[in-house]
């Protein structure tokens, strides 16, 4: 577990110097004096300086900083105040005005370059994002929105549908894979779809309006993610009663595997009440257990149709255009989320911070265990690629003391032909923004530690 944990540390602390790393490249290339590297927050751990920048690595993992001359909000005293503070003993204590060159300070260069070195911190987590799924759907191959079962006498038997096709579009919007097909569908279950799809090579539309449906069904009370794993447990439910965990990974069920979710959930709907018999994954073991489904009466909007998100192996050319649907559909996952948090659909205790957000993939790092060491690392990939597109929407949300907050004063400054807002005034913003972030911040982390324990 000890050695999960590391992992998962180590591959946040790459996302975080992808990010911080952007900052300070296209800060060198604009003659900017970057002062300090440094991962984490702190105490430094180690330190050292080569030519104006000192490097470190803080006490906490979780975060970082490129810290640059002449920048209001981010600069800070270096380790070269112990040379200052020598020079100081001695009457000639020196400011960084009169140790660095001006002109190579970041408030003296042109808007557009600042606007470059903000945002290429996002930017580049959206590079990392999309190199690590060229390498992951390389091996892995990618879940396309393909058409796996359609049922007789359905509403998608009735629109024309037939097992093989590829759903391109869903109202207009774009379907790059099996998930996301089952995102729209959990959040738009009841709309009328109009739907572009290709077959042999050419593309059709059809529309299909889910029929209401109300009936009984056996259910155990998790929810489920595509590749069967466990994200939540209903309290007092079949599921409880039986043992299962939110993490678990469901094998098998009555000695049959289970390859997806679709297929967890049709072999659920047509038992008859008796006790199940689920092999699960739980932190590298595989666990069998008794679970006796309960009837329950449930109003649903059904299409007849499946899609199962079996990964298939791409060309080339293929794999990269699906890379870049990767990561846009992990992109419009976040902002989806976002707009959920401001609906009331998410709340505060469903937000995750970093101490979850390792032990979250500890816990999935253990279950690949069992599939081999690249299976490890594709599932690590995989989460990187989620946080780190994550990383990116997040800094550019126009909020104080984030890059997209900076952007805003920074694009304020363009319409205002060249006219600065006030630094103090906008150093403020920024101070009160990170302070309720810091809040917010304490307050996840302490959920976090409570769900845990």
């Amino acid at each position: 577990m000890i050695v999960n944990v590391i992992l998962a540390i180590l591959v946040l602390s790459v996302i975080i110097i992808v990010h911080e790393f952007g900052h300070f490249i296209v800060a060198k290339a604009n003659g900017v004096t970057v002062l300090e590297f440094a991962l984490g927050f702190g105490p430094k751990l180690i330190h050292f300086k080569k030519g104006e920048t000192v490097y470190s690595i803080k006490l906490l993992p979780f975060g970082g900083s490129c810290m640059m001359l002449g920048d209001e909000f981010m600069e800070a005293q270096t380790d070269e105040d112990e040379d200052e503070q020598a020079d100081e003993k001695n009457g000639k204590a020196k400011t960084l005005e009169e140790e660095y060159d001006a002109d190579r300070a970041f408030s003296n260069k042109s808007v557009w370059s600042r606007i470059a070195i903000i945002a290429a911190g996002p930017l580049f987590n959206f590079l990392l994002a999309l190199i690590l799924s060229i390498i992951m759907i390389g091996v892995d191959g990618y879940d396309l929105c393909t058409v796996d079962k359609v049922y007789d006498n359905s509403p998608a038997q009735e629109a024309g549908l037939t097992e093989g096709d590829t759903i391109l579009k869903i109202n207009g919007d774009k379907m790059s894979c099996s998930r996301e097909y089952s995102f729209y569908r959990y959040y738009n279950a009841a709309k009328t779809m109009n739907i572009t799809y290709e077959r042999d090579g050419q593309k059709y539309t059809t529309q299909l309006t889910p029929q209401y449906t109300k009936l009984s069904s056996y259910k155990m009370g998790v929810v489920i993610e595509p590749d069967c794993t466990i994200q939540s447990v209903t309290k007092d439910s079949p599921a409880e009663a039986g043992g299962m965990q939110a993490k678990d990974i469901i094998l098998s069920v009555d000695g049959i595997a289970m390859e997806n979710s679709t297929q967890f959930t049709e072999y659920l709907n047509q038992s008859t009440g008796e006790t199940l018999s689920v092999v699960v994954s739980r932190n590298g073991n595989q666990v069998t257990l008794a679970v006796t489904p309960q009837l329950v009466e449930q109003e649903s909007y059904y299409t007849g149709l499946a899609s199962y998100g079996e990964y298939v192996k791409l060309s080339p050319a293929q794999t990269i255009v699906c890379a870049f649907k990767e990561v846009g559909y992990w992109i419009e996952i976040v902002i989806e989320s976002l707009g959920m948090m401001f609906t009331g659909q998410v709340g505060i205790n469903d937000l995750t911070g970093p101490v979850g957000t390792v032990s979250v993939m500890s816990s999935v790092v253990e279950s690949s265990k069992p599939a081999g060491t690249v299976a490890v690392l594709m599932t690590l990939f995989s989460l990187a690629i989620m946080i780190s597109a994550n990383l990116g929407v997040m800094n550019l949300l126009p909020l104080p003391a984030l890059d997209g907050g900076r952007l805003v004063f920074l694009l304020l400054e363009v319409l205002r032909r060249g006219k600065r807002i006030d630094p103090e005034k906008e150093g403020m913003v920024h101070f009160v923004g990170l302070m309720l972030l810091m809040a917010l911040m304490v307050v996840v982390m302490y959920n976090d530690i409570l769900k845990i324990f």
